[in-house]
């Protein structure tokens, strides 16, 4: 194979192997600043180099092989600035170490590892600063145990030295351990600096936002000009979800909270260049919580980020979509739809599209045909994964009736997008005496009004997969797979419309495809992918 073909999948290791080599160069350091150099070289050293050069050496090597250790957790989060740091670190430490006692072994080690993580910056795409890298407890731990470990090795080494019996080697020793208990102490205390201040600067859980909270109305604003979302993006602003957002205010993720589990809803939102960093952060900050990061409804763009991030994936479920351009009530496979559309036109039935916010003043009218409507379907309310009829949130979106006579008799609130992209339902209700197929009415005219207002595709939303509930999966996951699933879109859209899905989605639609869930394969956290190919035509 050819380098060429070699070089991504040198990419998709580099930063773990760069987290690796950045790990042992910073126990390399803090061993060396623990231990005592060799006497020949160290003496020739003594001779040629001034005493505060060779302290100075010793001293900032072991706060190098601290730092070192630390940004291998950067590295491995793929942080640009880690990578800089990294090898700034790598370099100055390389120096050092002829300083420190002529130290030849160390130097070319040091360079080795510097030449080795040096080609793979693309590797490295996240522009965060080093201030926002969440390190976990269990990392700081880690690192130290590693630095506990090189002071104990020293203090052996010291005590058992062959020259111990020699006088000038054992004054020059006695110079040197304090040189080695000096830059391990300082080593030690930066450590327990940057725990406190890690302790103390890690942002706490974000708290539910709802309608009352100002961050809502910046939910409302990314939305409206969101150059990345979904149509179950606009399930933000249900008002129970807690929002993580980009350092630019111009991005945002949403999630959930349950025990020990934090479960994002779909990806992140607003700018494309925004995506990765979110996704990471979201992972660092769950992490640092001790909590168990997990996804649900993504797209086939964030599966190779789903990977990155350390995350197994479980079918959940299908979904389908028509692209409108293509969409026409033309054809003999359309013909029962068809008739069923003229039936409900010419019984009388009127269609209309309310701008958002206009849905106030037929509340009272909705409500009636919502409550009758559940009244015989099973579960009640859903949340988190679809919305619920409550008439600020139903106010939020455009709404498509159905009128019989002047009165409603069926409702649809409506998710739009802001480039429309596409567009989908979520409540999908009607009266108990509303003409029969009025749904099949409903869905041909809320495809006919979204092509002529220039929608790109009409999502149906997911099916939920039965094979998702099985499998090798431990009994957590599963149930956690069948928690996230409990609002699923499909107990919205009524049994009366599964002939109008069929129909349509054989004639013109883009094939069903997957969704997954995915979560961290330790934790069985779940997520969702939906993943969706280019339309196919009519």
């Amino acid at each position: 194979m050819s380098a060429r073909e070699l070089r991504p999948a040198a990419l998709a290791v580099a930063p773990s192997l760069a987290g690796i080599v950045a790990g042992v160069a910073g126990i390399l350091l803090l061993a060396s600043g623990a231990t005592p150099s060799e006497p020949t070289r160290f003496a020739i050293l003594m001779a040629v180099a001034p005493s505060i050069l060779i302290e100075l050496s010793h001293f900032l090597s072991s706060i190098l092989g601290l730092v070192l250790l630390l940004l291998a957790f950067g590295l491995r989060s793929r942080l640009d600035a880690a990578w800089w740091a990294a090898l700034i670190c790598l370099a100055a430490a390389s120096v050092l170490a002829v300083f420190k006692g002529l130290n030849w072994e160390e130097t070319a080690m040091l360079s080795a590892a510097f030449f080795l993580i040096l080609p793979f910056h693309e590797a490295f795409p996240r522009k965060a600063a080093l201030s926002r890298m969440e390190i976990t407890p269990g990392w700081l731990l880690s690192a130290a145990a590693a630095l506990v470990g090189v002071a104990l090795s020293g203090w052996w080494t010291f005590t058992h030295t062959e020259y111990a019996d020699q006088s000038w080697i054992k004054m020059m020793g006695d110079k040197e351990a304090a040189r080695a208990i000096r830059s391990s102490a300082a080593a030690g205390i930066l450590l327990i600096g940057i725990g406190v201040w890690r302790l103390i600067a890690t942002p706490a859980t974000p708290s539910v936002v709802d309608d009352t909270d100002p961050d809502f109305d910046r939910v409302r604003a990314i939305l409206a000009k969101a150059e990345a979302a979904e149509t179950s993006s606009n399930l933000a602003l249900l008002g129970d979800k807690r929002f993580l957002f980009s350092a630019s205010g111009e991005s945002f993720l949403m999630f959930g909270v349950r025990k020990r589990s934090w479960i994002a809803m779909g990806p992140p939102v607003g700018r494309r260049d925004e995506r990765v960093e979110l996704f990471w952060r979201f992972r660092e900050l769950a992490d640092a919580h001790a909590a168990r990061a997990g996804f649900y409804a993504l797209g086939p763009d964030d599966l190779p980020d789903s990977v990155d991030l350390g995350l197994a994936i479980q079918k959940t479920g299908e979904s389908a979509a028509v692209p409108l351009a293509a969409f026409s009530m033309a054809g003999r496979r359309r013909e029962v739809l068809r008739r069923n559309w003229r039936r409900a036109d010419e019984g009388g039935a009127a269609f209309e599209v309310l701008p958002a916010g206009a849905a106030m003043a037929i509340m009272d009218e909705l409500e009636v045909i919502s409550d009758a409507w559940l009244a015989h379907h099973s579960g009640g309310e859903k949340a988190f994964s679809m919305g619920g009829f409550e008439p600020r949130y139903v106010a939020e979106f455009p709404i498509a009736v159905v009128r019989v006579a002047g009165r409603i008799v069926a409702f649809a609130t409506l998710w739009p997008t802001a480039h429309k992209a596409a567009f989908s339902m979520d409540l999908m209700r009607y009266a108990d005496d509303a003409p029969k197929n009025v749904m099949d009415y409903l869905f041909v005219e809320l495809l006919q009004w979204g092509r002529d207002e220039g929608y790109g595709a009409f999502e149906f939303g997911m099916a939920p997969w039965p094979a998702s509930m099985t499998g090798p999966w431990p009994r957590s996951c599963r149930a956690s797979a069948a928690c996230s699933m409990s609002g699923a879109r499909t107990s919205t859209i009524s049994r009366a419309s599964a002939a109008t899905r069929t129909s349509t989605i054989r004639s013109g639609s883009r094939a069903t495809l997957p969704r997954l869930t995915s979560g961290r394969s330790r934790f069985c956290s779940p997520i969702s992918v939906c993943c969706r190919p280019a339309a196919s035509r009519a």
